[in-house]
């Protein structure tokens, strides 16, 4: 195997059905699934019609972002990695990079832990998908994905539209059935949530939403991401824009009505997939099968997109240098393999972990959720930053509108930023702390200067708060001993 800077032949490129696939895949996966227990765990209906208001503005400023950039910026590859990189040097684009990987081969486990955690439904041993027997059914998958994969990013891509358009149907019979069952006083019953004062304010539970709201929507980048194997560039806005409005319509009806058929407080302490659940309230335990099987079909094929996905942007980013050269090799179906063999290793690793810390579908979409926002910000930040320096605009051209769109976009993410918490900052910063040493790997490979002033500040400062984390979570964990 050789490193290979080659673009993929006209035969490998991706049209707008697979580009769309691959994004609504990406973002409808085990989340829409939960949704029901997740956003009520926290908040009243009020609350939840709020989030879904600030996400739905703050990802369709993300959505424009990404049709705006991959217009104006054709030759970049890889989306959020390659505008951090662009827009605010090597160190930060590194880090959007090493983010936005982690972020996606975490969200498989968290993937493998769900589905085995559906399938208990029919088999008990798998219990919450963190048992032996889970995590041994999660690691054949794992590796089938794997080899499925090797032969060739078109062919995982063909399969990937296939599960898509299954995935997507039980869920649409879902919307309909509970949607001529729903029940208005169930829904006013407590609207503001204020019955419940373990909720707090209608703020706190706002906040409570905005991960799982951020979840569920990772995954819209994801035509971006692979750009690089588009046949037409403009394929990859549209698929972007599709992707969000398909999938803003489904969540939002998935999660508001559900608390038509069961109050707040039930659905909160719901067992997930709590879709199984309110379905199965309205129509008996047929509907839980169909669910439970659905979003098994859903998870194979998110599990699968996002593993295409998390192979993908360490190796473009090994390709030009910004990762170490042996993320950048590939086969001789331009598949790449050695990024998609370390992605597998650590999510096999991960799985293992699972079974001794006992870790949940919650607290591993909550930390990949947390990882995502740096490229995200970043993002934004660049399409500001081309409409306020004017560059790659044609004179006179409108420049207050992209501009105002990419600020809004970072703003949003900042704002999930706050949303998350510190706990999860520090989970954060725990893993991005040692991306650092990556870094100067692959810039000692090109003999290049490591950091610039501003970025070695940086850098030493993320590698301190990481310590600090880790130490933190360490003394918690010998404490609760």
């Amino acid at each position: 195997m050789t490193v290979s800077d080659k673009s993929p032949g006209t035969g490998d490129k991706l049209r707008l059905g697979a580009l769309a696939a691959l994004v609504i895949g990406s973002m409808v996966g085990s989340g829409v699934f939960s949704l029901p227990q997740n956003m009520a765990a926290g908040a009243g209906p009020l609350a939840i019609l709020i989030g879904w208001g600030i996400t739905a503005v703050g990802m369709l400023a993300l959505v424009f972002v990404y049709e705006s950039l991959a217009m104006r910026k054709p030759e970049l590859d890889a989306g959020p990695y390659a505008y951090a990189k662009a827009g605010f040097g090597p160190f930060i684009g590194f880090n959007s990079a090493w983010g936005y990987w982690i972020s996606a081969w975490v969200g498989n486990v968290s993937y493998a832990v769900v589905v085995f955690s559906a399938l208990s439904y029919f088999f008990p041993a798998f219990g919450d998908g963190n048992t032996w027997q889970a995590v041994l059914g999660a690691s054949v998958l794992v590796w089938a994905v794997h080899f499925l994969i090797l032969g060739g990013v078109k062919q995982a891509a063909v399969v990937n539209t296939v599960v898509t358009v299954a995935k997507i149907a039980p869920i649409v019979l879902f919307v309909l059935v509970v949607a001529l069952a729903f029940k208005v006083d169930v829904f006013s019953a407590d609207f503001s949530g204020k019955g419940n004062a373990s909720l707090g304010t209608v703020m706190d539970q706002v906040k409570s939403t905005m991960l799982v709201t951020l979840w569920v929507f990772i995954g819209i980048e994801g035509a971006s991401v692979y750009s690089a194997r588009a046949a037409e560039r403009r394929d990859i806005a549209r698929a972007t824009v599709l992707g969000f409005l398909t999938c803003i319509i489904l969540y939002a009806l998935v999660s508001l009505l559900s608390l038509g058929i069961i109050s707040q407080a039930e659905l909160g302490q719901m067992k997930n997939p709590s879709m199984a659940g309110v379905m199965a309230a309205v129509v008996g335990p047929w509907g839980a099968v169909m669910i439970n099987l659905a979003l098994v079909v859903s998870v194979l094929g998110a599990y699968l997109s996002w593993t295409m996905l998390a192979a993908e942007v360490p190796h473009v980013a090994g390709k030009d240098g910004t990762m170490p050269r042996f993320f950048a090799k590939e086969n001789d179906r331009k598949v790449p393999v050695t990024s998609l063999l370390v992605t597998n290793v650590l999510v096999q690793l991960f799985l293992i972990i699972t079974l001794f810390a006992q870790s949940t579908y919650q607290a591993l979409f909550s930390i990949a959720s947390s990882m995502i926002l740096v490229p995200y910000i970043f993002s934004g930040a660049y399409a500001a930053k081309l409409a306020l320096t004017g560059e790659n605009y044609a004179a006179g051209e409108n420049r207050i509108g992209p501009m105002l769109v990419g600020l809004l976009a970072t703003v949003y993410g900042i704002w999930l930023v706050y949303a998350a918490g510190l706990s999860y900052l520090f989970m954060c910063a725990v893993l991005y702390a040692p991306g650092v040493v990556f870094y100067i790997w692959a810039r000692k490979e090109r003999q290049e200067r490591s950091f610039t002033a501003i970025e070695a500040i940086l850098a030493v400062a993320l590698v301190l708060v990481g310590l600090y984390a880790a130490y933190e979570m360490w003394i918690g964990a010998v404490s609760a001993l």
